[in-house]
């Protein structure tokens, strides 16, 4: 591994995880309902954060690896999994939307490994609709975990159900693009 700012990064929303997940089994005298809702939401917001920047740094200062290529989309997925599972725990997400979300991750997945080893990787390259699908989850994802009135303004939870079901609308809607382009090899 290559030690560089961009895959310390990776590593850091890696180790937060056990953390995110642990905030919901400390004591209500450590933390009560709303201080660990506040909590979950800054690590799932700070992790989201340190996506964007450590590839952001990595093209910047030129400090692109095969480690981190690999690591960085495993950590995203990591992470949207763990508060995928804490959201349905909660009962703030349905686990059909969960399975969704989390049944594309895999799929994909898979098919971008399989078409790499065919040598048609670019074919399902990652495109503008994926790009739009994560921004929908890392929208909704921090409001259901913050899940109270937010500046007075509106629920955060409610807001957060609408914008889940319209990331897993776009889930689907992305992997039936990325299955396409994927279709006349899958055939063969």
């Amino acid at each position: 591994m290559p030690l560089n700012v961009p895959n310390l990064l990776t590593c850091l929303r890696i180790l937060l995880i056990p953390l995110f997940v642990g905030i919901f089994y400390m004591p209500e005298s450590w933390l009560d309902g709303t201080e660990k809702n506040q909590a979950a939401t800054f690590i799932f917001v700070l992790a989201a954060i340190t996506d964007w920047l450590d590839g952001w740094l990595a093209r910047r200062l030129n400090q692109l690896s095969a480690f981190g290529a690999f690591l960085d989309p495993v950590a995203d997925k990591l992470m949207v999994v763990a508060a995928l599972l804490v959201l349905v725990q909660l009962g703030r997400c349905d686990a059909t939307i969960a399975l969704i979300i989390v049944g594309r991750e895999l799929t994909i997945s898979a098919l971008r490994e399989w078409m790499a080893q065919v040598g048609r990787s670019k074919s399902v390259a990652v495109n503008a609709l994926g790009k739009i699908k994560t921004i929908a989850q890392m929208i909704a994802i921090p409001l259901l975990l913050f899940d109270d009135d937010f500046l007075g303004l509106f629920h955060a939870g409610v807001l957060g159900s609408w914008c889940i079901v319209a990331a897993a609308a776009l889930t689907l809607v992305s992997m039936m693009v990325y299955l396409r382009a994927a279709w006349p090899l899958l055939r063969e």
